[in-house]
């Protein structure tokens, strides 16, 4: 019988150490820790996640295919400006996937579906009110995971992988400027009510009121670009184009 081979043990692990360079770059990029413009050189990476060359160029690559990198000739890569345009782009066309993808769940409408978005609302209404206003990173990253746990339900019986797939990476480039938002124009703006928001559009889509529900998940989006325009006005660094 032939030896077995011991590749894979080195595989797996390059593997792992590709996907946490990713997850710890991506997380960076998307709060603001890594500033847009900023030059994403190797031996910079290296020191500050204590990784080799290899996981962070894969990591690199696959981010530049989700737009939150670009690369520069001769130059490597860096973390993507922001840009006004980007995101009015790329919130509008979210709002239209969404959207559609509510609509869709809507009519598929399951038990099991309606018991998931309760639950979601139920943990996010659960972390809110025991983090508050001062939360902590940590509790302010749960928060994140449990909002995003609501949207991804109310959108889940929509019977559609393309729609789901492109709602996903909407989020993620839509994230990058929303989350340094939060630390600002949102909580200047005193007026607006997030999670009664989030009830309106549950309890509209749980009378299956499809009209409603999508009428109310399209507002929601619009405040929160509205927010972000301000907030990016506010930057001198953000681009206009």
């Amino acid at each position: 019988m032939n030896a077995p081979l011991r590749e894979a043990p080195r595989a797996a692990k390059s593997s792992t150490l590709a996907e946490q360079a990713y997850a710890d770059l991506k997380r960076d990029i998307l709060s603001g820790e890594l500033a847009p413009g900023l030059a994403l050189r190797l031996e910079f990476l290296k020191q500050r996640y204590q990784l080799s060359f290899t996981p962070l160029r894969e990591a690199l690559n696959r981010l530049h295919s989700e737009r939150l990198v670009e690369s520069i000739a001769l130059k490597g890569f860096r973390v993507a400006p922001l840009s006004l345009k980007e995101m009015q782009d790329s919130m509008s066309v979210r709002t239209l996937i969404d959207c559609e993808a509510l609509r869709r769940s809507i009519q598929h409408a399951t038990d099991d579906w309606e018991t998931s978005i309760v639950a979601a609302l139920h943990a996010l209404d659960l972390v809110t009110r025991r983090n508050g206003a001062e939360a902590q990173q940590a509790s302010y990253d749960e928060v994140e995971q449990r909002h995003l746990a609501l949207h991804r339900a109310l959108i889940a019986a929509c019977d559609s992988r393309w729609l789901l797939e492109l709602s996903a990476t909407l989020y993620i480039q839509t994230e990058r400027y929303r989350r340094p938002m939060l630390k600002t124009s949102v909580r200047r703006d005193s007026s607006r009510d997030v999670s009664k928001e989030h009830h309106e559009i549950v309890e509209a889509t749980l009378r299956r009121d499809a009209d409603q529900a999508v009428a109310l998940l399209a507002e929601h989006y619009n405040r929160t670009t509205r927010l972000i325009e301000t907030s990016l006005l506010e930057q001198p660094a953000a681009s206009a184009a």
